[in-house]
């Protein structure tokens, strides 16, 4: 996810995305992943000379990645999408004082139930076997970069560092996620839950569980049948309700899930016990798309 903080620091995104033509490239990128400039010239119906300035400002602003690999044709230029998610914070406190974020192992939960297909692994290796959920209280749970099970829940407990006087204005939760189907399955929806403090905040539906191509940070012992990458998805909580990637998915708001300067923080996230059950699969670093665990930010307000 790309984060800007400081609307003078995104300067090269915006205007990167204010052209029609990069904007559709894109689009074409998120739908299929990689093209060659080629390919991206055919589907504009322009010639490639023509979007070489777009791609270039596409690749300065950070959004594009550029890779070259040698095809029919000789060398060609594979354009792929750098980040899925871009956050903008509108509002800014200056040297970020009013905000503070944590990156939380997804193997560190402070509570779960799992049934199985289920199982954990580290960057190295499977934590003891598949498909065994004694293995969720192993001690080097702490260490996993990935976590999956079919029924039931992980929970984490963010630090609260809150001092007098300081009052909470919105939660952020970032992680990669799917659903979790023996093996793989790219169509394989999923009702996942989230809660804050045992109140449910909203739901989001995982179109599946993908595979088929290797996930981008995954090691290179992780198996090819297993699944390999999800989505990665924002969750934000705050006095106007609570947002999944900026689309309000509840009315339930930070008043309502009983935070106080001194309250845990108990993040819950799992499968619906009443909707399409197809399970749960969490991302950290060294898995899937994205080198990072869950990420929270706290939001405050100083009150005077």
């Amino acid at each position: 996810m790309i984060h800007i903080k400081e609307l003078r620091s995104g300067l090269k995104i915006f205007k990167a995305l204010s052209s029609e033509i990069r904007i559709e490239i894109l689009e074409m990128l998120a739908k299929h992943n990689s093209l060659n400039l080629n390919e991206i010239a055919e589907k504009l119906g322009l010639t490639n000379g023509a979007i070489t300035m777009h791609i270039k400002k596409l690749e300065e602003s950070g959004l594009i990645d550029i890779t070259t690999a040698v095809g029919k044709h000789g060398i060609q230029k594979i354009c792929y999408l750098n980040e899925d998610m871009l956050s903008v914070d509108l509002h800014h406190e200056g040297a970020g004082n009013n905000l503070y974020e944590v990156e939380i192992k997804v193997g560190h939960y402070t509570d779960y139930r799992v049934e199985p297909t289920c199982g954990l692994a580290t960057e190295d290796s499977i934590i003891g076997e598949f498909d065994n959920p004694s293995y969720f209280a192993d001690p080097q749970r702490i260490n996993a970069g990935i976590v999956w099970l079919t029924r039931g829940y992980l929970e984490y407990r963010i630090p609260n560092y809150l001092k007098p006087r300081q009052r909470f204005s919105e939660l952020q939760f970032i992680m990669e996620l799917g659903s979790e189907a023996p093996c793989y399955n790219n169509d394989y929806p999923s009702d996942i839950v989230f809660s804050v403090n045992n109140k449910e905040v909203g739901m989001w539906t995982s179109p599946g569980d993908f595979g088929g191509e290797k996930g981008k940070v995954a090691p290179n012992w992780w198996p090819p049948h297993l699944n390999q990458y999800g989505l990665l998805k924002m969750v934000r909580i705050n006095e106007n309700g609570t947002f999944l990637d900026g689309i309000r998915i509840s009315e339930t708001t930070i008043n309502d899930v009983s935070l106080q300067q001194n309250s845990d923080i108990k993040f819950r996230v799992g499968v619906c016990e009443t909707g399409q059950i197809g399970g749960l699969t969490i991302y950290g670093s060294h898995f899937g798309n994205y080198n990072q665990d869950l990420i929270v930010r706290v939001l405050y307000d100083v009150v005077e």
